[in-house]
């Protein structure tokens, strides 16, 4: 067990440049106790945890790993939240790639999707809505960031969220798929839609929705029925009314 108690510190800078996408190449920051047991307990190795030097009992619960000891300053500059949190975990990322997208039922794809929090917060409830996996295609938030990681609760690592860059990728892997393109106009309405399996569920960003390539490659479109006087919904609220939708049949 180790004591730092400098902002200056060099593993302390180390691990902070872990906030900056670009040194996020193995590792990323846990910051909270509810994400550091989630990831203990799904088994992802844990290279170092800060935890506030007064909290003994945090010390006591996680004195078998390389336990750090320190100060408030120092996990405010860990962190990417206001109020500094009593742990900050740094953890190794777990992989996954497109041998982990065969025989799937359910996946959800998701393209350019630029909030953070969205995508911790879709990855969430494709898990609680028992979706197999994730896809994340084009200019999409990478998903080791603070804010994802934060949304996400301790469900980033519990099914596959695989990248692919490529059309022929993807339609080599869902070319068999009901694909779904979700649109703001479609005939299909969501409450008479009866899905297909296996299906790729398709979401878009806020901004922009669905690009051209993807709505030609959808199989089948849908859209959620709502009051006229509203025109559209948060994308993370959309992707949960819909999964939730298709996890009924």
């Amino acid at each position: 067990m180790d004591v730092i108690t400098s902002v200056n510190n060099e593993t302390v800078k180390e691990c902070a440049k872990l906030q900056q996408k670009k040194y996020r190449v193995e590792k990323f920051l846990l910051e909270g106790l509810k994400p550091v047991k989630e990831a203990i307990s799904s088994g992802l190795k844990i290279d170092r945890i800060f935890v506030n030097q007064n909290r003994k009992d945090f010390a006591e619960e996680f004195k078998n790993f390389n336990l750090i000891l320190t100060t408030e300053p120092i996990l405010k500059k860990l962190s990417t939240t206001e109020t500094a949190p009593e742990i900050v975990a740094v953890a190794y990322q777990k992989k996954f790639d497109v041998d982990n997208l065969k025989g799937l039922n359910k996946v959800i794809l998701l393209e350019n999707i630029k909030d953070a929090g969205n995508l911790g917060t879709i990855i969430r409830t494709a898990k609680a809505l028992d979706f197999d996996a994730v896809v994340l295609y084009g200019e999409t938030v990478d998903i080791y960031n603070p804010k994802t990681v934060r949304s996400a609760v301790g469900n980033l690592w519990k099914l596959p969220v695989v990248h692919i860059n490529d059309f022929k990728t993807l339609k080599n892997i869902f070319g068999d798929y009901e694909r779904i393109a979700t649109l703001p106009k479609s005939e299909q309405k969501l409450a008479e839609f009866t899905p297909k399996m296996p299906l790729l569920l398709m979401f878009g960003s806020e901004a922009d929705g669905l690009t051209q390539p993807l709505i030609k490659f959808a199989s089948t479109s849908l859209t959620i029925e709502m009051n006229k006087d509203v025109e559209s919904l948060n994308l993370s609220i959309s992707a949960g009314i819909i999964m939730y939708q298709i996890s009924s049949f």
